[in-house]
């Protein structure tokens, strides 16, 4: 038999529909998506958990940490930093990033402790 995820009768809670509407109203779903966008590409995930795991690292280290040109690595940090997850800072010849925020560490943080514990249930 054919498993069914959709229901079967069009049931609609008005209640539950007006509150979370208002919410989504209130919110900003547009910026959250621009956040997850960023966050779609594995080198870009990449980046972001080596900048959590060291704090701060050049656009050098990070090139070399996801085995890029520091182009590529430069222009992955500059979206990074454009969509507010990472900020730089500049010494001498050298430039270091970093991620924004403890909001931003948490979401690398429990990405990757979901993606372990999703790995062990299969």
């Amino acid at each position: 038999m054919k498993e069914q995820d959709v229901c079967q009768v069009n049931c609609i809670d008005s209640e539950k529909v007006g509150r979370v509407a208002g919410k989504l109203k209130e919110n900003d779903p547009l910026s959250v998506a621009k956040i997850f966008k960023a966050l779609s590409d594995e080198t870009r995930v990449k980046i972001a958990f080596a900048l959590y795991l060291e704090k701060e690292l050049c656009v050098c280290d990070v090139a070399s940490i996801v085995n890029s040109s520091t182009a590529t690595a430069s222009h992955h940090l500059r979206l990074l930093r454009n969509l507010g997850l990472a900020k730089y800072r500049k010494e001498g010849k050298l430039v270091f990033y970093s991620l924004v925020d403890d909001h931003v560490k948490q979401l690398i943080h429990i990405a990757f402790e979901h993606q372990k514990e999703a790995g062990s249930h299969e």
